[in-house]
Order: C-alpha cells, then structure tokens, then sequence
C-alpha cells in the first residue's frame, strides 16, 4: 500500500526569515493523523534568508539529520564541533543525554535550502553525538547510496535505530528498485524534481507511506530529481 502525503497539504510556518514546511505535526502545527510513521518523527523543508537561523537550543533523546539542498548551514554544538554543511553532506547528530547546538545560513548574500529530519532512537539515554559525510554527486545518480544505518556501514553516517537511509538523483527515465524485506516498510520523500513510485506520480515536497510492499520502484520524471528513501522496522 502506498498513501501520498502531499507538499501542498503539510503544515506551513512564515517568519520572515525562516520559510519551513511540516510534513508531520511539529510546533505550531499539530494534526493527529500526521505524527510521524514507524521510527520517523519529523521531516521539515527549511528555506533560511541569508546571515539568519536558529540560535542555541536543546534536544534530548533524538537522532537529527540534516541534509542540504541548496547553499550552506553553518552549525556549532555543545560538543564542541564547528562544521558548515553543503550539498552531498549528510549530518547525523545524537541528542541523547541532552546536546545544545545552532544552526545558521553561513552565507549573507544565499539563502540555505534543507531538510530536517528527527529519528527516535531505539535507546534513551545514549551519548551524545556528531558525525558528518559526504557524497560524491555520482555515487547517487541512478542509484540509490546508502547515507545513514544502524551499524554505519558503506561509509553511511550512524543512525541509533533500525533505519537504513536511501539517497538517489534521477535523471528522466532513470529508475531504480528497491526491495523490502519482511516485517519493513519504507518512507519516500522527494527533495527536488519530479518521479513516478510504483505508478504513482511524486513532485517536490511530496512524501509516501509505504506499507505491505515487497518492492519499490522509482524512475525519473524530470531532470534533476532526487529522492530520500527511509526503510524501516514497521
């Protein structure tokens, strides 16, 4: 079964500044039948104007992936690590115990385009921690890179939980599959362009449910698309 959540019917807030869409209930926006799916809890699209962002906060007993379309996220932490985010890096950081971090636009004349996304460990109560990569820009054309999973492996960044974290681009006609196994489902979200999953048609800012499925087929409906595939433990 495949259910579409929409771009146009997420949850939406306007600062100004910050231009976020919700694609499950987060802040102000809150809605029962959207709370997340599986271990995934929160995917936000974030647009921040240039020099702005979000000043020191706290977290607690989450994983956090941030993962850079367009521009440059400049982000600091209690840990002590400093790094600048781009497009191709994925960011993983463990709240657990507690983490307090900021992230700000490091360009003032570019607004920074990205997504971020909360995980719920399989463990309260970890060490906090940070880790960042990159990826080559043709390790994910017309296939799927493994970016995050539970033991790291590929190269991945760590994720505290049975999630293994798929990217793909996709150029027109370009397709890939990927298999299901037993007891998993899977999350598509589409970060740029235009595919076609199982027949079902996906723009910028749409997501899927996918439940009870033994295989996910995705192809290119337009240049420059790209795609996260999160799969999942039911």
């Amino acid at each position: 079964m495949i259910t579409v959540r929409p771009a146009n019917e997420r949850g939406a807030a306007n600062f100004g500044w910050l231009d976020s869409h919700h694609t499950f209930s987060f802040g102000n926006y809150y809605d029962p039948k959207h709370m997340g799916f599986a271990s995934l809890r929160v995917i936000n699209e974030d647009k921040v104007t240039p020099s702005q962002g979000f000043g020191t906060h706290g977290h607690r007993d989450m994983e956090i992936i941030t993962y850079v379309l367009d521009g440059a996220l400049e982000h600091k932490d209690s840990l002590g690590t400093g790094s600048v985010i781009r497009p191709g890096d994925v960011q993983r950081m463990s709240a657990g115990t507690g983490i307090r971090h900021s992230e700000f636009n490091a360009s003032d004349s570019n607004p920074v385009h990205f997504l971020q996304i909360w995980i719920l460990p399989e463990t309260e109560g970890i060490a906090p921690g940070y880790e960042q990569i990159s990826i080559a820009p043709e390790a994910k054309q017309g296939q799927l890179r493994l970016v995050g999973s539970r033991d790291g492996r590929d190269g991945s960044v760590t994720i505290h939980q049975d999630v293994s974290l798929y990217a793909t681009a996709l150029g027109e006609g370009d397709r890939v599959e990927h298999t299901l196994a037993s007891g998993r489902v899977a999350w598509v979200q589409v970060t740029r362009g235009a595919v076609s999953l199982n027949g079902h048609a996906l723009t910028a800012g749409d997501g899927a449910a996918v439940s009870d499925l033994d295989t996910l087929n995705l192809t290119g409906a337009a240049d420059e698309a790209e795609v996260l595939v999160f799969d999942m433990a039911a």
